[in-house]
């Protein structure tokens, strides 16, 4: 099993930038497909980034492409989310979660397909 915190979440100016960190502990980050999630409030928890085990495979939600970045630091056991261009409709609690799979190429977009989540980090985009 593995556990999962989030952090670098804050308050920042729109067009700024955050990155997002998530230290996994209990069990390597590799032996996961990873995603990114966040909720805004009042709204259901929505996709944002993947990341397949071996890290070669990446997806993003339409509204993050081009902007967000999704990677990993095997050596520190930890998942990013670079974030550029940040908008106000980016304000959400963001969180880091875990699915097994077996396969090392998938990536995985569905809430319903984690099996292990974080506490979530919030983050607010000032127009």
């Amino acid at each position: 099993q593995v556990q999962l915190v989030e952090s670098g979440g804050g308050l920042v100016q729109a067009g700024g930038s955050l990155r997002l960190s998530c230290a996994a502990s209990g069990r390597t980050v590799n032996s996961y497909a990873m995603g990114w999630f966040r909720q805004a409030p009042g709204k259901e928890r929505e996709f944002v980034a993947a990341l397949s085990r071996n890290g070669g495979s990446t997806d993003y939600a339409d509204s993050v492409k081009g902007r967000f970045t999704i990677s990993r630091d095997n050596a520190k056991n930890t998942v990013y989310l670079q974030m550029n261009s940040l908008k106000p409709e980016d304000t959400a609690v963001y969180y880091c979660a875990a699915a097994r799979r077996l396969s090392t190429v998938v990536v995985v977009t569905t809430t319903t397909q984690y099996d292990y989540w974080g506490q979530g980090t919030q983050v607010t985009v000032s127009s």
